[in-house]
């Protein structure tokens, strides 16, 4: 007969899986609520927000992790000119605080970058952790010259390129190049005719 193995890892809820989809329009509120909570209510502000603002994110580059139904993880890329030289920039990244032990945040990383290659981008520039992203292939190396519109750590300042030399050179002000965000047509309140 047969003995059965016990199982070496305990089977939980923490062990769930989660899928990594393209962003959906009703993905809006909970990722707004998950950059809230990673990042403060004052998120807005930061320097790399600038590069945001009004812009959408580059097509096929908004990506949504989901677990159990929910919204877990979330990061988005922006067309940018780094100094002249057509990139992306990414960020936020941002994992619920429950699920950051389940490779979220790497798997959306991983699908990002895969995504940006495959659809034809050079390079890739971030505001981030050193440590952390170097995982990834990101290092300052090619950001020495190049700035951005407002404070930033320069040690901070990270790019990965999948085009050999596709930073070479590039000095000067990160700016947003992206389309702009279509604006929304509010409905306006019914005015009572005068009879």
């Amino acid at each position: 007969m047969t003995a059965f193995r016990k199982p070496q890892i305990a089977l939980t809820s923490k062990a769930a899986p989660f899928v990594i989809r393209a962003e959906r329009a009703a993905d809006a509120v909970a990722r707004e609520a998950l950059l809230d909570a990673s990042f403060g209510e004052d998120r807005h502000g930061r320097t790399c927000q600038r590069l945001r603002d009004g812009r959408a994110p580059a097509a096929g580059l908004a990506l949504s992790a989901v677990r159990e139904g929910r919204l877990v993880g979330t990061v988005r890329l922006w067309h940018v000119s780094a100094g002249g030289r057509p990139a992306l920039v990414l960020g936020p990244l941002a994992v619920d605080s429950a699920c950051r032990e389940l490779g979220i945040g790497a798997a959306l990383m991983q699908q990002a970058l895969a995504a940006a290659r495959a659809r034809g981008h050079d390079a890739v520039i971030l505001l981030g952790d050193a440590p952390y992203y170097a995982r990834f292939g990101f290092t300052g190396e090619k950001t020495a010259a190049l700035s951005l519109p407002g404070p930033f750590e320069r040690d901070r300042l990270l790019a990965i390129e999948f085009t050999d030399g596709a930073l070479d050179g590039a000095e000067g002000m990160i700016v947003p190049t992206g389309a702009a965000l279509a604006k929304r047509r509010s409905a306006r309140p019914l005015q009572a005719r005068a009879a």
